[in-house]
Order: structure tokens, then C-alpha cells, then sequence
């Protein structure tokens, strides 16, 4: 049991996600609803340490929940990975009576946390806003279900060109660390072969499984590459297999960061409205340094250090699922 708040300053941290403004009204909007003051903390950290800070209404979150990006901004501070930093931060947020946060990023910004509520005795709480879900804990991160559905849209589109011209198209999506998008964007179009950072890349089964592919007159094929594949991304994965599949037309198309933008899907919004809303509950009953998720459709609470420690971990099933769907 922690210490009694009155006033929560929120934050968004690291990379934006669909879905960090709905988390930021439902934050809030309960804040208020108990008569806590609450602060919005411009660009994460960065803005703590440059008291870039402002008292928020209910007005200040009116029309947002349908918004990408995050009204607060958000940047990557490494002022703040210095004790230095951190303790300007902690002054500022006690000038103005600022008694607990709520943090809505990824891990990095998690790590930030844990450490500044060691040194500082501010009471914490994480909300997983971030596309990749490579955080466990939960079953969501806020972001993660619209940026599937953007990459899945985008996919559905190029194989319309893919089947007019009989190719091989290799989509590059967004997970640097984690291959949740590729998976499931992977699954949701049909694609052939998924490589991910989870599982070290073989590219002569890669190669073996078109060539199969090619004896059965099955020339349209589609690979799906998570940005952090160990073999290097989908420019790499295309210059081997024009060198092994010398006839075959090969094309690449990176989605990049149209994955992170646009409105937030329906799930996205009631996932972060729903995590808004119990991080404020678990200040109110004194939880401490806590990441807020939802597990089987209950909440789940973990300590926030666990959270960083703690990856999310793709379960050999979705890989067998993938193997069986693409023959």
C-alpha cells in the first residue's frame, strides 16, 4: 500500500500508438470524477524535466477518443537515463504538488519509471501503449489491434497486384523486437512464410518452400517480415531470393509508419478506456508502481518492474498454425 494522491500528472512516453488518447481522457475524466487534480506532462519525460506541464479539464480531453497520435506528445528523453535529470523532473512535479503518474508507453519508458519511483518515493502506474505488444502481462497493448489492421488492409491490397501478376511480394511491417504484427497481420492475409525476431530465420526452408510451391503452379506468394528479423528485413530476404529463384518476380513494399497512425480501432479505444479508467483506481487504493493490463478479459495487475522484465513470448502454436494455414 502506497501513499494517498491528490494530484496525477499524465504522460505519453517513446513511440506513439492509436489509442494514447483515449487512455489519456479516460485517465483524466476519472481523475476528475473523484476530485484528484490532474496534469498533462508534454512530450514524456522531456517535458517533466522542462516543467512543460498544464492542469487539464474535462474539456482539455473533449473530442479526442477518436484521434490518432497523443495530444500530450511524446519524445525520447535521455536527459532522463541521468540521476541529474531525473531529479529536476522531481523537482518540478513537486512544485506543483504533482503526487503520482501515470505512464502510457512501452517498456523503455516502464524502465523510466521504476527507476525514478526508487530514487523519488512518486507512486507509479503503467498503461502498455505501444503497437508491438512485446510487453507481458496483457493480452492488448494499446495500438497493437489498429496497427494489425492497417498492415492487414495494406496487404489485402497489394494482393490484388500480387495475383495480376503472379509475384512474389515481400511486406515488411513494424517490430523491431517483436514479431506480434507480422504474426498476426501474417495469419489474418494468408502469407506463405512469416519471419519474425523470435525465431532465428532459415532461408533455405524459405527458399525450399517456393520452389515447392512453383512445381505446384503456385507462383503468388507472400512473405511477411517483422523489421527485426535476424536476416536483415525485407530488402535482404529479396536480394537472396532473386538469387535463388532467378525466374521469379520479386517485389518489396515496407509499410513503415502508417502503422503507427490513423484513428484507433474500436478495440483500441475500449482497451485504453478501460486501462485509463483502473489506473486511477489503483492509486486511489494506494497500489504501488503497478502496470495496469488485461488478461482473459479480466484486469491484471503486476508490478511495474516485472512488466519490464518480462517479454511477451510467441507460444510455438501461432508457428504451427502458420506452417499448416500456408500449405
Amino acid at each position: 500500500m502506497g501513499k494517498k494522491v491528490s494530484k496525477i500528472g499524465v504522460l505519453t512516453s517513446g513511440g506513439d500508438s492509436p489509442g494514447m488518447n483515449a487512455a489519456i481522457r479516460a485517465v483524466v475524466r476519472t481523475g476528475l470524477y473523484y476530485g484528484l487534480e490532474m496534469y498533462g506532462i508534454m512530450r514524456g519525460y522531456q517535458g517533466m524535466i522542462e516543467d512543460d506541464i498544464c492542469k487539464m479539464e474535462s474539456r482539455s480531453v473533449a473530442n479526442i477518443i477518436q484521434r490518432g497520435g497523443t495530444i500530450l506528445k511524446t519524445a525520447r528523453c535521455k536527459e532522463f537515463f541521468e540521476y541529474e535529470g531525473r531529479k529536476k523532473a522531481y523537482d518540478n512535479l513537486i512544485l506543483r504538488g504533482i503526487d503520482g503518474l501515470v505512464i502510457i508507453g512501452g517498456d523503455g519508458s516502464f524502465r523510466g519509471a521504476v527507476k525514478f519511483s526508487e530514487e523519488f518515493d512518486i507512486p507509479c502506474i503503467g498503461l502498455a501503449g505501444t503497437i508491438d505488444k512485446d510487453i507481458s502481462g496483457t493480452d492488448f497493448t494499446i495500438g497493437f489491434d489498429t496497427a494489425v489492421n492497417t498492415a492487414v488492409e495494406a496487404i489485402d491490397k497489394v494482393r490484388d497486384t500480387m495475383d495480376a501478376h503472379d509475384r512474389i511480394f515481400i511486406i515488411e511491417v513494424m517490430g523491431r523486437d517483436a514479431g506480434y504484427i507480422a504474426l498476426h497481420s501474417g495469419i489474418a492475409t494468408g502469407a506463405e512464410n512469416i519471419l519474425i525476431p523470435e525465431r532465428k530465420t532459415n532461408m533455405d526452408d524459405v527458399i525450399a518452400s517456393l520452389l515447392e510451391k512453383e512445381r505446384r503452379k503456385k507462383l503468388v506468394n507472400l512473405i511477411v517480415v517483422a523489421e527485426g528479423d535476424d536476416f536483415g528485413g525485407a530488402n535482404k530476404v529479396q536480394s537472396v531470393l532473386k538469387e535463388k529463384l532467378p525466374n521469379a518476380e520479386i517485389r518489396v513494399c515496407i509499410l513503415g509508419h502508417i502503422q503507427r497512425g490513423g484513428a484507433p480501432s474500436s478495440l483500441d479505444r475500449l482497451t485504453a478506456s478501460r486501462m485509463g479508467y483502473h489506473a486511477i483506481e489503483c492509486l486511489l487504493q494506494g497500489r504501488y508502481n503497478v502496470f495496469v493490463g488485461i488478461m482473459n478479459n479480466k484486469m491484471h495487475y503486476m508490478p511495474l518492474g516485472d512488466a519490464v522484465k518480462n517479454k511477451g513470448k510467441i507460444s510455438d502454436e501461432w508457428l504451427r498454425i502458420v506452417k499448416i494455414l500456408a500449405s
